[in-house]
């Protein structure tokens, strides 16, 4: 998407099934866990840039020997950076005789990160501080390693304000009120009510205090745990752990709203956000990954044994569609055939934009990411067009009028002519992410190809999705507006986003969205100012109710205006100024019908349409509305509602 959003995070896991030993002979390294790790992260980070963690659980440690490691980073390439330092930091202990690489007992008690059971984040930060501090996973340290643990996830919760104060109110001290916390912790309790009451059990039946720490571990009912621990959650989240005796477990949430997928063969036991890095890390066929089911947490023991529970029954199926219009990569061959959909689902619009004249039109996109959707809306024009040709053949075969002259001059012509635009400098993007006076220098960004664009040619370009719209007038229009096209139209493969979201992307602020503000300037020239207000009491009111009986009155403010209307204004709102043009711009969005026709399955669509699947999700965006009138910025699910 041209407009900078941040959004989902990146979980990878990988659990050994068979002991270190096995991997040295096998495949002649004992870090072969970790570098599936490794590669499982480096295939999603596109899912995050904030930061990465790693993590790692060591089985069967003996005492007073370290079992539980962690190392994060903030920096700039911090995957590389990490991931580069280990096998530097291995390769130097080897060469210095501290650790011999064919010994999986020298690995297993030398190096950190020789260990059966690893976990890797990759954050993009929706809440809190950007700093290694604040990267996955999250470490809870006990010299008891049944009370231990260590959690990441991509996960957003929606009343994190009250979870915080849960923990408050049982007496605990939260320091970063962040959910994050609130998972860790809560997790953590239970645990530690787990472990406790096992303890004195086996205390009171006259266990030896050297044997309770064992059959502590043997009887732990993570399953139990999971699920005291999510009873109170709402929100959105795959979410994986690991215990210090190496009982691990993944969850994700009852609607399915983040993506988590796995895959296991007799070597290992592998999580990951997306289906294509485990299918291309481990040479998997699709039909050996599967998905976690909705409300189900996975449970590997440090037996290795595999068990599945529902922790909450599972609710009407809800998986994010930003997953299909734009965050997963497109190489899942699902989601890159519901991206080419997406552009042909345009072609109606478009071709109306420019008035079906084929011979005064240049197709394009930007960003890269839309390259996708755009061969399918070039798939949808030439389609279209071929039975075009094919009616005008066959008018002028009855007529007797086809002859080389309509061919070449009418029939031939008019054909779909794509044409690649804008290229984007990656370097100018990294330095200008780093420096003030983006405003200025954010339109050398991406260089424009010259002369393929007429001054009678409509410029038509496709986007993943239009959120904020501020790219658009202060960049990427001024800069298509140099090639001097009559027209320039812009087109999202998303629809128009009105209203805010609350399980894992960063778009809280109703104030933000282009839709929104076109909405609220429709009404002011309409002299609806007090209707504003009227909506603003309703939203006051609407968190009063209890939860479960909130509705979303933002919807509101949408009612008085068609789909077309609100289009036409964002138009106007992002036609640039201060440049040397004087054509017309126009914003396509795509409807919900047809991105529900385009996606196969169920999928979330709140941010489009307004129905939110959790009620936290419905004390968001009206909580989000006061908070736009009010002036007040930030995020509406921080607050306790």
């Amino acid at each position: 998407m041209s407009d900078p959003l941040k959004h989902e995070c990146g979980i990878a896991v990988v659990r050994l099934r068979k002991p270190l030993e096995y991997y040295i002979d096998k495949y002649g390294t004992p870090l072969w866990g970790l570098n599936k790790l490794f590669l499982l992260m480096e295939k999603q980070r596109n899912r995050g840039q904030d930061g990465i963690g790693i993590g790692c659980v060591k089985l069967e440690m003996p005492l007073g020997q370290p079992y539980i490691f962690r190392r994060r980073n903030s920096e700039k390439d911090a995957l590389a950076a990490i991931f580069n330092k280990e096998i530097k930091g291995f390769n130097k202990q080897a060469r210095k005789n501290l650790l011999d690489p064919k010994s999986a007992e020298s690995v297993k008690e030398n190096y950190d990160f020789g260990g059966e059971v690893l976990m890797g984040h990759l954050r993009y930060g929706t809440s809190g501080e950007f700093s290694s501090n604040s990267c996955h996973p999250y470490l809870r340290r006990s010299n008891w390693p049944t009370r231990t643990l260590m959690v990441q996830g991509n996960f957003n919760m929606t009343n994190a304000g009250a979870l915080n104060q849960k923990l408050i109110e049982r007496g605990q001290h939260p320091v970063f009120g962040t959910d994050t916390q609130t998972v860790l912790e809560e997790i953590g309790f239970h645990l530690d009510e787990s472990h406790t009451d096992l303890y004195h059990q086996l205390r009171d039946a006259g266990e030896e205090g050297t044997e309770i720490p064992k059959k502590i571990s043997e009887t732990m009912d993570l399953h139990k745990i999971i699920a005291d621990s999510a009873e109170p959650w709402d929100g959105g989240y795959a979410i994986s752990g690991v215990v210090g005796n190496g009982d691990m477990f993944v969850m994700r949430d009852p609607r399915g709203i983040r993506p988590c997928h796995f895959y296991i063969d007799d070597e290992v036991i592998a999580f990951a956000s997306e289906r294509v890095p485990l299918m291309t890390v481990f040479e998997a066929d699709k039909k050996e990954v599967n998905e976690l089911s909705p409300g189900q947490v996975m449970v590997v023991d440090h037996h290795g044994e595999i068990s599945t529970s529902q922790f909450e029954d599972p609710k009407e199926y809800k998986p994010c569609s930003f997953e299909r219009i734009y965050f997963s990569r497109g190489n899942d061959p699902a989601i890159y055939r519901e991206r080419k959909a997406m552009g042909a689902m345009l072609v109606d619009q478009v071709i109306k934009s420019m008035d079906e004249n084929f011979d005064k039109a240049v197709f394009s996109f930007i960003p890269n990411t839309a390259e996708t959707a755009y061969y399918g809306l070039m798939e949808g024009l030439r389609l279209y067009r071929r039975q075009q040709v094919r009616s005008e053949l066959l008018d002028a075969l009855d007529a007797g009028t086809l002859d080389a002259d309509l061919l070449d001059s009418v029939i031939l012509k008019n054909w779909p002519k794509g044409e690649k635009i804008a290229h984007k400098d990656v370097k100018m993007r990294t330095f200008i992410s780093q420096e003030k006076g983006r405003a200025q220098l954010v339109s050398h960004v991406y260089d424009i190809t010259y002369d393929v664009v007429g001054e009678d040619d409509v410029l038509v370009m496709l986007d993943d999705s239009i959120v904020r719209g501020t790219t658009l007038k202060e960049s990427i229009l001024k800069i298509l507006s140099r090639v001097n096209p009559r027209k320039i139209v812009i087109c999202s493969t998303a629809p128009q986003i009105r209203y805010p979201d609350c399980y894992g992307i960063d778009m809280s602020e109703l104030g933000k969205f282009i839709a929104f503000n076109a909405a609220i300037a429709l009404h002011k020239k309409a002299g609806n100012h007090a209707f504003l207000k009227e909506v603003y009491d309703l939203c006051v009111a609407e968190l009063k109710k209890p939860a479960d009986e909130r509705i979303n009155q933002v919807k509101n403010i949408y009612r008085a205006f068609t789909p077309e209307e609100i289009s036409a204004e964002c138009s106007l709102m992002v036609s640039p100024e201060d440049v040397d043009w004087d054509g017309e711009v126009e914003i396509i969005f795509q409807t919900i019908e047809n991105l529900h026709a385009s996606i196969k399955g169920p999928c979330g669509d709140w941010y489009f349409t307004g129905d939110f699947p959790t009620p936290g999700g419905m004390a968001t965006v009206n909580a989000a509305y006061i908070n736009w009138f009010d002036g007040v910025t930030g995020r509406s699910y921080d607050l306790p509602l």
